[in-house]
């Protein structure tokens, strides 16, 4: 049976040289052969009226899906809940035609974590440096892994 996981790196915005970095993801992903790119985006430190704004989140998404080229299939879901003070906020989920977005907004901590699944390439330094500027963070951390 063959392995769904693929190379695992992550990058700290404060550290990150944006064009070495998505040139070495697209070299990684093409020397993989690599089925899909999940790239993990963690936003530290967001703007707290932004992520507690549904239809601020839905542009976002909209905006977000132009920026890396991705079609969206159906609407975007935003849902706020959460009992625990710890995680409550809004979570998003956005179908795409290569797979899914996904996100929570957690309020406690004005943190938000972005999930980007595609069987298309698309740029994931670009999408975290887009959402760091959409959401106001101070930071982000940016985690891909391959898929096979």
């Amino acid at each position: 049976m063959e392995q769904s996981t693929g190379r695992r790196v992550v990058y700290h915005s404060d550290a990150l040289d944006a064009m070495a970095s998505e040139e070495a993801i697209r070299k990684d992903y093409e020397s993989q052969d690599a089925w899909g790119l999940l790239t993990s985006i963690d936003l530290h430190h967001c703007n707290g009226e932004t992520i507690r704004d549904a239809a601020k989140i839905k542009q976002f998404v909209r905006e977000l899906c132009e920026h890396i080229k991705m079609k969206r299939f159906g609407e975007t879901v935003v849902v706020d809940f959460g009992e625990d003070e710890k995680v409550a906020g809004f979570s998003m989920t956005q179908l795409i035609e290569t797979s899914l977005i996904s996100a929570h907004f957690a309020n406690q901590t004005n943190a938000t974590y972005l999930d980007i699944f595609s069987c298309k390439y698309y740029t994931p330094v670009e999408a975290a440096q887009f959402a760091k500027k959409f959401f106001g963070a101070k930071d982000f951390t940016l985690t891909y892994t391959l898929r096979k």
